[in-house]
């Protein structure tokens, strides 16, 4: 896909897979920074679902983005157990709908659905910027993409800045509001960090 300004079903796979990666890469990680804050079961709960989405994809390939996004979503919410599959499954089928039927995605329509993804976020976890929360991740992300930015260079390198600025903010939403110390990373931003940093190793949203 070198060239090409659209993403279709294969490349957005490529993209999901190499998600899935940088989560299997990252469970222990993901299962530390929870057991600060949270039930210490993020990572595996996190593992278990790409292993699961990935097995659907290899399974029947959808022919489009809508149907592999939804496939993600469908998968996610019922395989993630607590807030994170009903979290992400909202942002994957929020994609999804932005993308309609459409057999390919230019970059601005490509923008257009991480962004409802992100609303749908929002809209189910009441987040805001600042409240140290995956939002703080994933914003910043699609607003370098909005801005013109390679898809991986400029949407890891926001994803990063995010962690970054929220590493020392105090939480207002999320499991980490429960603790005494609410300056400690959560795994939710970390795990959307990764996500960024596997789709700059993998050839991610690049079509075939």
């Amino acid at each position: 896909m070198a060239g090409s300004d659209t993403i279709d079903a294969a490349a957005l796979g490529r993209w999901v897979r190499a998600f899935a990666a940088a989560v299997a890469d990252n469970e222990e990680q993901l299962t530390r920074l929870d057991s600060a804050i949270g039930d210490a079961d993020h990572g595996a709960n996190m593992a278990r679902g790409m292993k699961a989405v990935v097995a659907k994809l290899d399974e029947a390939p959808p022919a489009n983005p809508n149907a592999l996004l939804k496939q993600v979503g469908m998968t996610l919410v019922s395989t993630v157990g607590g807030a994170s599959g009903p979290l992400y499954g909202t942002f994957f089928l929020r994609m999804a709908t932005a993308a309609g039927d459409a057999e390919t995605l230019d970059l601005p329509a490509l923008g257009a659905a991480l962004r409802a993804g992100v609303d749908g976020v929002v809209a189910r976890g009441k987040a805001e910027a600042g409240d140290k929360t995956m939002y703080d991740a994933l914003a910043p992300a699609v607003d370098a993409l909005a801005g013109g930015g390679s898809l991986r260079d400029a949407a890891g390198a926001a994803a990063g800045a995010g962690t970054r600025r929220s590493r020392c903010r105090l939480a207002r939403a999320g499991p980490a509001t429960s603790r005494t110390e609410r300056r400690a990373p959560g795994p939710g931003r970390h795990v959307r960090h990764a996500a960024a940093r596997g789709g700059r190793r993998d050839a991610g949203l690049r079509a075939a």
